[in-house]
């Protein structure tokens, strides 16, 4: 049977996941959100993770808001976002309705796929049960009774797109698969092996699939967390962080981190993922939840920081003029999810100084409604008591230090959290 393919969810890990298996194998994008749909109709992704030209590669792929159009699907693949709420537990709505949606057109033997970060069972025990109700067809495991010959099966290949990286792609990236039966985990992984130059790795159960994704997220938090703390005890000492990680990194095996704020949709939300799974078994997770607080509290670090070395210059904090350079969560992408740059915004606010945010990569609009912030078109020559370096976009880089001290008074500071410059060209760094 010849597969015909649904993506549900056209966002950073959707669309190029869509692009891809578009140019072998007849698909179809699917997103509730109208306004997404007519923008890649006309080929266009606001997102910048897909070439313009690429669409027209995609030869088989088309994008739709209509249910209608995805019915005679045979595999589903969602890549819904799964959040965390205000009180850092997961926010399984938008995978809960995707399930609901692929319910009502699930017919026997179709495959559904899911590439969303989750908590490992969270397929098998939330998404499941909302296909079989919606679905009203059983679904087929490996542990099933052996009479259940009709009805569906799930898969579960986590997505590994990181926004902006043109290095990294779909293609080019190993994917992990797995399967609800044997003989559908060999289905899954020969599928997702159509576009994946690079190799498959086929994980013996849905659970493992799912527990590989949320810990590689995690991994990355907590060395982050380990390398901001080093940061300030060096700043005690009065030792520079980055001559230190210089240093130690010519050890082979020493792990190139950096310290910094740390947000997006993935490092600062996936730990949550675990830990609330953890707490349902009775075990509290220190390590994972220790890199959660000290990486959460650096935007009042950073700021403190900042505070201090305008009073050092005898700058006045209250009534001063602040740019801030840099809102998307990380360099070179228009990414605004869970931006920390947010709470370093928020500080200074509370200080009653005037705020400027210039950002040339991300949606002033998206900005506005997401945050309420709306960053300037260029930074005003001769106009900051403090110019902050927050994201470490190329165009920063190539403005060079003097064109940015331009946009401050005869007295200012500079102070680069993403080591952009050097030491002596700025005056503070993490």
């Amino acid at each position: 049977m010849n597969n015909k393919i649904a993506i549900i969810g056209l966002g950073y890990v959707g669309l190029p996941l869509a692009i891809e298996f578009g140019k072998a194998i007849d698909t179809v994008g699917f997103d509730v959100n109208k306004t997404r749909v007519k923008e890649l109709n006309n080929g266009k992704d606001n997102t910048l993770e897909v070439e313009d030209s690429e669409f027209a590669q995609a030869t088989k792929l088309r994008f739709t808001t209509d249910t209608n159009e995805i019915h005679d699907c045979n595999v589903y693949i969602v890549t819904v976002p799964t959040p965390i709420n205000d009180h850092k537990h997961p926010d399984l709505t938008p995978l809960i309705k995707a399930s609901e949606t692929i319910g009502r057109l699930l017919n026997n033997n179709d495959i559904v796929i899911f590439e969303s970060t989750v908590y490992p069972g969270a397929t098998e025990e939330i998404c499941v049960p909302v296909l079989e109700e919606f679905s009203g067809l059983p679904y087929i495991h490996e542990d099933n009774d052996k009479q259940v010959t009709e009805g569906f099966y799930c898969g579960y290949s986590p997505e590994r797109i990181n926004p902006g990286d043109k290095t990294h792609h779909v293609t080019n990236i190993m994917k992990v698969t797995s399967g609800s039966t044997p003989e559908i985990a060999d289905k899954v992984d020969a599928l997702y092996q159509t576009i994946i130059t690079v190799g498959t790795h086929k994980a013996s159960s849905i659970k493992v699939a799912e527990a590989a994704k949320v810990i590689e997220n995690i991994q990355r938090d907590v060395n982050i967390a380990l390398i901001n703390e080093l940061a300030l005890i060096f700043k005690k000492l009065n030792i520079d962080t980055e001559e230190v990680l210089k240093a130690a990194g010519t050890k082979w095996n020493f792990l190139p981190f950096r310290p910094g704020l740390v947000g997006g949709h993935c490092i600062g939300v996936d730990p949550y993922y675990l830990t609330h799974k953890a707490s349902e078994v009775g075990f509290y997770p220190e390590i994972i939840l220790a890199s959660r607080r000290l990486n959460d509290s650096m935007g009042s670090y950073v700021a403190d920081q900042v505070i201090k070395l305008m009073t050092k210059h005898r700058i006045n904090v209250v009534d001063s003029n602040i740019l801030i350079m840099g809102l998307a969560f990380k360099e070179n992408c228009p990414d605004l999810r869970n931006t920390r740059v947010v709470e370093l915004i928020e500080e200074f606010e509370n200080l009653n100084c005037n705020i400027d945010i210039y950002d040339p990569w991300v949606d002033k609009e998206e900005a506005k409604i997401k945050y309420n912030i709306l960053p300037i078109d260029v930074p005003k020559k001769d106009s900051y008591d403090a110019i902050i370096l927050v994201v470490a976009h190329n165009e920063f880089k190539e403005m060079g230090i003097k064109q940015i001290r331009n946009f401050g008074r005869s007295e200012h500071i500079v102070c680069d959290i993403k080591y952009m410059f050097s030491a002596d060209e700025v005056d503070g760094r993490l």
